[in-house]
C-alpha cells in the first residue's frame, strides 16, 4: 500500500516542488491548498486536494476523521503553510502559530497523529547571531527573534517541544531562493537593469539553500525517521552580497553593474513608509519594518553538522550553480 502525503501550503513556492518531489517518490500525494489557490504548478493528475480549514479546530477535526474513515490518515505532514508579509500583523500569530496548534491539536484528538509532522520553520526564528566574532548560529543558542515572523515561527516551534510524544520534526532554512520565487527574483530584475543595490556599511554574510536542496532534506528526515529534532538548514558556505550578484550578474551575461550601496538608516525610512502606505490600501508591502531588519542582519551564518551527521545532508547545488539554474528558469518562463 502507498505511503500517503500531506503537504499544506502546497500552492506556494517551497510547497510546489514539495509535492512534485512526493509523486517522483511514489507518494499517495494530498496538496492543502485553498479553493481560491492558483493551482499552476500543481496539474499532475496524481495529486490528491484537499482544502482543510486551519482556523476552525472543530471543523478541522471532522474533516480528519472523514478522511481517516474514507482514505486512511496521512502516514506524514509536511506543515508548509506559512506567511512572511501580511496585511494586518495580527496574522503572523494567527497563520504562523495558532493554525499549528490547531492542526496539532485536532490530530491528537482525532488519532490521526502521523509518523512525522514535519513544520516549516526559518533560521529567523532564532534572531540575530554574532555580528562580532561571525559564530554560526547554533541550536543550542538562545533565540531571540526580532521580526514578527521569526517570533510566530518561534511560538510555533514551542508549542511542538510541549505535545507529549508527537512525532515533530522542525525545518529552519535560511534563505531559499529557487524557480519561481518571487523576492529574489526582484533583485535579479534589478541587476538585470544594471544596478546592483546594497544595504549597510558593515560586514555582512549571508547564507543561501536552493529550494531542492531543502526537498531534499525534507525526504532525508523521511527516510532517516527522525523525530522530536530541529535543523538549520543552508548549502554550508557563506557569502557578502556582492558575491551572490556577481553569480546572478554572470548567469545573465551582464558584463557591467553599478554597484550602489545605500546606509540602512535611508532603508529603514523607505521600509517603515512602504508599510504605512500599504496599510493604508489593505495591502502587505515586500518593504516592511520585518524586512528592514532582516536586511540589516549582519550574520546569518548557521550551524548545519546536526543536518549533516543526523540525516547524511550535503547539498547538491553550491550557491553558483543554483543561481545558474534559477537565472535560466526565469528566462525560459519570460520572467527576466
Amino acid at each position: 500500500m502507498l505511503k500517503k502525503i500531506l503537504v499544506t501550503g502546497a500552492g506556494g513556492f517551497i510547497g510546489g516542488f514539495i509535492v512534485e518531489e512526493a509523486l517522483r517518490r511514489g507518494y499517495e500525494t494530498w496538496a492543502g491548498v485553498r479553493a481560491s489557490t492558483n493551482k499552476e504548478y500543481l496539474k499532475d493528475e496524481n495529486i490528491k486536494f484537499i482544502d482543510l480549514k486551519f482556523n476552525d479546530k472543530e471543523q478541522l477535526k471532522k474533516q480528519l476523521s472523514e478522511q481517516k474513515e474514507k482514505f486512511g490518515a496521512w502516514d506524514y505532514i509536511v506543515h508548509n503553510l506559512g506567511v512572511t508579509k501580511c496585511k494586518n500583523p495580527e496574522d503572523f500569530d494567527l497563520i504562523n502559530y495558532s493554525f499549528v496548534k490547531n492542526f496539532t491539536e485536532a490530530l491528537i484528538e482525532t488519532e490521526t497523529v502521523p509518523e512525522q509532522f514535519i513544520m516549516m520553520s526559518s533560521l529567523g526564528a532564532w534572531g540575530i547571531g554574532d555580528e562580532t566574532g561571525f559564530t554560526p548560529i547554533r541550536q543550542s543558542d538562545v533565540p531571540h527573534p526580532n521580526t514578527r515572523y521569526g517570533k510566530s515561527k518561534l511560538k510555533a516551534e514551542q508549542h511542538l517541544y510541549s505535545l507529549s510524544n508527537f512525532p515533530y520534526v522542525i525545518m529552519r532554512p535560511t534563505g531559499v531562493y529557487g524557480p519561481r520565487e518571487k523576492d529574489y527574483y526582484l533583485m535579479m530584475k534589478t541587476i538585470k537593469f544594471g544596478f546592483d543595490f546594497s544595504v549597510g556599511y558593515k560586514k555582512q554574510l549571508i547564507t543561501f539553500i536552493y529550494v531542492r536542496d531543502l526537498v531534499k532534506a525534507i525526504f532525508l528526515a523521511i527516510d532517516k525517521g527522525v523525530k522530536q529534532r530541529g535543523y538549520f538548514i543552508s548549502d554550508g558556505g557563506a557569502y557578502t552580497s556582492t558575491q551572490f550578484r556577481k553569480y546572478i550578474a554572470s548567469a545573465m551575461g551582464k558584463r557591467f553593474v553599478i554597484p550602489i550601496r545605500l546606509p540602512l538608516v535611508f532603508l529603514k525610512i523607505v521600509s517603515y513608509c512602504a508599510e504605512f502606505f500599504a496599510s493604508l490600501t489593505g495591502s502587505a508591502s515586500t518593504l516592511n519594518r520585518d524586512k528592514y531588519n532582516i536586511m540589516k542582519q549582519r550574520n546569518w551564518i548557521c550551524d548545519i553538522t546536526p543536518l549533516q551527521k543526523e540525516l547524511g545532508f550535503e547539498p547538491d547545488y553550491p550557491l553558483e550553480k543554483g543561481v545558474y539554474e534559477t537565472v535560466n528558469w526565469y528566462k525560459k518562463s519570460g520572467w527576466l
